[in-house]
Parts: structure tokens; C-alpha cells; sequence
């Protein structure tokens, strides 16, 4: 795995860290591959409960790498914006599909590609300082990185549309009004806020927590009736897993639950 993505797991939180901090994150082709296999090998290994995203420096990621991009764009337009089919969306996928809960830990500007990352988590913890800016209207080019599905369903298709064809810089706390952080803290205590958030879902019930991500996007796409029957199914698969029964023992012994993430 590159340097521009450090990757570490302990006790079942897998921590995911951009690490081009002098490029503001900027997103390289290596950059791009290491988050890419960085998320697959989260989300493949059963070890891991949770997985944290966050950043060094001062930015949690600006987006496409534009001076990589202006080169290869110059060598070949088509093979340039294929980026979108070979890293963008199996980023997105990767973070959206895998059975256990992502955090967001935005440290800073959060912009094009690096606010569709953010939003694809199931929850955003954000420093006061950061921001978030839609940024591709900007540079002539149209939403990627799942932005057009995910910034509506957390702002409104009429917030959205207004960020996306007028890109701006959007504070921490206006973030917070319109939904997307989930968590406002000081910027120092970014770091240990996102990691406790994460640890603390790392030690829950993960079958649970993967139902609840299913169930959610599930019911932005269907009807009552077909999400109804979604939850009965899901419900199912939670009854049946050893945490609810931990947790039932729990609450009748009046005591914590202590979930094996099963």
C-alpha cells in the first residue's frame, strides 16, 4: 500500500488515513488505488468492526489530484475521466457497501471528490474548522463520487442543487445545520472524538449496525410496503445473532452488554 494511505487495525477498528498532507490530500492515482484496496481489505476481514476515514495536515482530501490530472489530460482525455469507473465508485461502493459502519473523521476542507467520500460514511464527526465544497460545477465538470445520490437524501434535492451548481465554501457549523456533520467538535479534539466514536462502534453489535446501513439505503429507493418487508427480513437475521442475545442476558442482569460483533 502507498504512503499516501496509512492503514492500521487495533481490536477491531481499522483506521484509514489519507496522508498527503503538503497536497491538502489531493487524490493521486496511487492515492486513489491504496484507499481503494485500503476499504477492500477493511471490509473483507472479519476482524474489523468499524472503520475510521480521516486525514493528516489540514485537509481531509481537496479532491482530484488537478495537476496530475492536467497532465493526463493533455495524454488522453477518455483514459483520464475513467478514473471515476476505476477509482471513484468502487471507493464509494466500498465504503457504502461493506456490513459495518464508516466515520468520517473531517479534520478540514472537504471538497469535490473529498466531500463525496465524507458523505458516503455512515456518520461524519467534523472539526470546527473544516469545510465542504462541492467544488466540480467549478471546474466545468458535473458530480462524481456518488455526490448526486447521497447530497440530496443528507441536504435536499433543492439545498443540493444549489450547492452543486453554485459550488461556495460551506462552514463546519453551517455543515452542521444542514446535516452534514453529524458531530461538531473543537478542531483539537478532532482526532480523539472520531476515534472514540468509531471505537465505540466497533464494540457494538455489528450485525445490528449492518442491518441498520442496509435498511437505510434500502428505504431511500423503495416503497413503505417493500421497506416494512426489508425490515421484517433484517430483523430477522438481528434476532437471531449472538449480540441480541448478549444484550437480552444484559438488560434482564442489569449490566453492560459486552457484544462479540456476531
Amino acid at each position: 500500500m502507498a504512503d499516501t494511505v496509512l492503514y492500521e487495525v487495533s481490536d477491531g477498528l481499522a483506521t484509514i488515513t489519507l496522508n498527503r498532507p503538503d497536497a491538502m490530500n489531493a487524490l493521486s492515482i496511487d492515492t486513489k488505488v491504496a484507499l481503494r484496496d485500503a476499504l477492500h481489505a477493511a471490509g473483507d476481514d472479519t476482524a474489523v468492526r468499524a472503520v475510521l476515514l480521516t486525514a493528516t495536515g489540514r485537509a481531509f482530501c481537496v479532491g482530484q489530484d488537478l495537476k496530475e490530472h492536467v497532465t493526463l489530460l493533455a495524454e488522453d482525455p477518455g483514459k483520464t475521466m475513467s478514473t471515476v469507473r476505476e477509482h471513484y465508485n468502487p471507493i464509494v461502493r466500498a465504503i457504502t457497501g461493506m456490513p459495518k459502519p464508516v466515520v468520517a473523521g473531517v479534520n478540514g476542507v472537504a471538497a469535490g471528490a473529498g466531500l463525496g467520500f465524507a458523505l458516503a460514511a455512515d456518520y461524519r464527526v467534523v472539526a470546527d474548522t473544516a469545510s465542504f465544497n462541492t467544488s466540480f460545477a467549478g471546474v466545468a465538470l458535473t458530480a462524481d463520487s456518488g455526490v448526486s445520490w447521497t447530497l440530496p437524501r443528507v441536504v435536499g434535492p433543492g439545498r443540493a442543487a444549489d450547492l452543486l451548481f453554485f459550488p461556495r465554501s460551506i462552514t463546519a457549523r453551517e455543515a452542521y445545520e444542514l446535516g452534514i456533520a453529524n458531530r461538531l467538535v473543537p478542531a483539537a479534539d478532532l482526532a480523539r472524538e472520531a476515534a472514540s466514536v468509531a471505537r465505540t462502534l466497533a464494540e457494538g453489535p455489528t450485525v445490528a449496525y449492518a442491518a441498520l446501513k442496509e435498511s437505510l439505503a434500502y428505504g431511500t429507493a423503495h416503497t413503505l410496503d417493500e421497506a416494512l418487508d426489508k425490515e421484517d427480513e433484517l430483523q430477522t437475521k438481528a434476532g437471531a445473532s449472538q449480540d441480541h442475545g448478549i444484550a437480552v442476558e444484559a438488560f434482564l442482569a442489569k449490566q453492560k452488554p459486552r457484544y462479540v460483533g456476531r
